[in-house]
């Protein structure tokens, strides 16, 4: 297969970065690189011009590095809260990912970051606070903190108390007093003879 020699003006994941004389295949420089403007051709015209390429690159990676650097210092003093979905044990339906946690930090702080900058080696599947590695760039790590919290109420446990008819169960689950319940209807009433 012929192969031939691109520079590349922009960054291609596997292949190079901007600014970068690689060798590829003739095809694909011809029937992608070339027409894409991802790459130009080496010629004596387009070796000056690699000159100003390297610049805007450079350029380009320190404004990346300050970027990151301040992003990091600031992610690492903020926690990040996740509210999901438990049963009532406690135990999570599903799990908390990268790109929930990549959501939650557009939604609380403003912060779009891409969920492959959130490192975690498996999906996070307990309730309480976690600490999440971020590879926010390819010399900045940061540490942000995630609190996994339950939607779901907490049920008050079962009370026992004694009574003239021996031991009582009673439970607490935040139900409403039955003088409420019976005053309901009738204000439902008035409601509806003003209606009239």
């Amino acid at each position: 297969m012929p192969k031939t020699e691109v520079i590349l003006t922009h960054n291609i994941i596997g292949l190079g970065g901007e600014s970068d004389q690689v060798k590829v295949a003739a095809g694909y420089a011809r029937n992608y690189l070339l027409p894409q403007g991802l790459a130009i051709p080496v010629t004596g015209a387009n070796k000056r011009r690699l000159e100003v390429l390297r610049q805007r690159r450079a350029e380009r990676e320190a404004h990346e590095f300050n970027a990151m650097s301040e992003l990091a210092k600031s992610i690492t003093k903020l926690t990040c809260v996740v509210k999901v979905k438990t049963g009532d044990d406690g135990k999570m339906f599903g799990s908390v990912t990268s790109g929930t946690i990549a959501d939650e930090l557009k939604n609380q702080f403003d912060i779009s970051l891409e969920k492959r900058k959130i490192h975690l080696e498996l999906p996070i599947r307990t309730v309480g606070e976690h600490e999440i590695e971020l590879r926010l760039h390819a010399e900045v790590k940061a540490t942000l903190k995630v609190k996994v919290e339950s939607l779901t109420p907490v049920v008050v446990p079962v009370e026992a108390t004694e009574g003239k008819d021996g031991p009582q169960r009673t439970e607490k689950r935040g139900r409403r007093p039955e003088a409420e319940v019976e005053a309901k209807p009738a204000a439902n009433v008035k409601k509806s003879d003003k209606a009239k």
